[in-house]
């Protein structure tokens, strides 16, 4: 079990999130929703504090703190989709409300980056000439086409 729980930070809408999350990918549902006691500074008696998580299998917390945070590029949540069935559940799942980038990244409703790949990406990318093959196709699109990664890696 990890020691490492990632925290997402909210202005108020932690719990909203953990549940939007929580509907769209899959072993994932809230594990507890942390609320304001008499003895809490900030919040209103009654109003959420925290909520822990598990997102995909892997633990998480929300934490509504208040005032607006703004997510950057430089850490994102992965997803591996096992076929592009999964894969264009999710990203339009998550896509709601959110905005569309480059190769196979977008970023949601809350500010969220996400990058939304075939599971064995990884694998692809262990291997130069599959890479080369594969991430020429994937600089091309905005969600990503497995099939065409896959004919892509099948020709290198």
């Amino acid at each position: 079990m990890s020691r490492i729980t990632p925290c997402l930070w909210f202005k108020d809408q932690a719990e909203e999130a953990a549940r939007f999350y929580c509907s769209i990918l899959p072993d994932s549902h809230v594990d507890a929703v942390h609320r304001a006691t008499v003895d809490s500074p900030g919040p209103k008696v009654g109003d959420v504090l925290l909520v822990e998580f598990t997102l995909a299998g892997q633990k998480m917390q929300a934490l509504n703190g208040g005032m607006d945070a703004e997510y950057g590029l430089a850490v994102s949540m992965s997803f591996g989709a096992h076929d592009q069935a999964e894969l264009d559940r999710v990203w339009d799942g998550l896509l709601a409300g959110g905005a569309a980038q480059q190769c196979g990244w977008l970023a949601d409703r809350y500010g969220l980056n996400w990058q939304i790949v075939p599971e064995n990406m990884g694998k692809i990318l262990a291997d130069p000439a599959k890479s080369r093959a594969a991430m020429a196709e994937v600089f091309k699109m905005v969600k990503i086409d497995i099939a065409t990664i896959e004919k892509a890696v099948a020709n290198a």
